[in-house]
């Protein structure tokens, strides 16, 4: 397991009498840009929302650096070490871009205040406050967003509100990033560029990366590996162009 960063060992879910994930086996190494794609309602969200502690696993476990994470609520998983995106972007719309990079990095335990201290307005809650900022600004500049960062979130063209959304979910410091279709809706350029950010954030934080996409292209030319999943179950897994090529996986996307 010592290899390995994230372990799911037969992990599964069940609604009723409705499978969602059944028996999901996922080895990926650290520092590693993983991919989980398959057509839609194949189960890729449901099982990040069992990774991140938004559902509950009915079978299996899931490991983190060794350690046990299966059933822990959302709060203690992130603090743990994962974060996410959503399919549809979740960003405080009425704040401005640094602000909700800053709503990431208060979770951090350096960067806590006592409600004593932030409501007398104490030295140590405007050092603080100096400090998220900075460690704020930095994560904008990775994103090319430093120069929006007064600017209000929904006032941000479609592309960088995803980048948004991605700096605040690396603001709360992951061992493993989930992203959840990050390319969608966005134009070639957009997507380009987005690639390039994604391995800057893998090469400069030494960050492994869970992936959902339909993109081919995007997975193709990001990921290590790919586990393809069809209605909850495994179809295949391994090397990205192997499983790309696999006629089962080609059958379940285009059809005979």
């Amino acid at each position: 397991m010592a290899d390995y960063l994230m372990e799911t060992k037969d992990l599964g879910i069940s609604f009723g009498g409705l499978k969602a994930v059944q028996a999901l086996n996922l080895s990926i190494k650290k520092n590693q840009l993983y991919g989980l794609v398959g057509p839609n309602g194949a189960g890729k969200t449901t099982v990040f929302n069992m990774l991140t502690g938004v559902y509950k696993p009915t079978f299996g476990n899931f490991y983190l650096d060794g350690e046990n994470l299966t059933g822990k609520n959302q709060e203690t998983i992130n603090r743990k070490g994962i974060a996410r995106t959503f399919q549809n972007i979740r960003l405080f719309n009425n704040m401005t871009v640094i602000r909700n990079v800053m709503v990431g990095l208060s979770s951090r335990p350096e960067y806590k205040c006592s409600i004593l201290t932030s409501v007398l307005r104490l030295p140590h809650h405007f050092r603080i406050e100096r400090e998220m900022r900075e460690k704020a600004k930095e994560l904008l500049r990775i994103f090319d967003l430093e120069d929006d960062r007064n600017n209000l979130s929904c006032n941000l063209p479609y592309g960088k509100q995803r980048k948004l959304e991605i700096a605040r979910a690396m603001a709360t410091n992951p061992k493993l990033l989930l992203l959840d279709e990050p390319a969608a809706g966005m134009n070639p350029n957009e997507t380009t560029e987005l690639m390039n950010t994604i391995r800057l954030i893998r090469d400069k934080f030494d960050m492994t990366i869970l992936l959902i996409e339909h993109d081919m292209k995007f997975v193709s030319g990001l990921c290590d590996e790919l586990t393809v999943l069809n209605f909850g179950t495994v179809l295949a897994q391994g090397e990205t162009r192997q499983v790309l090529n696999d006629p089962n996986v080609i059958k379940a996307y285009i059809g005979e």
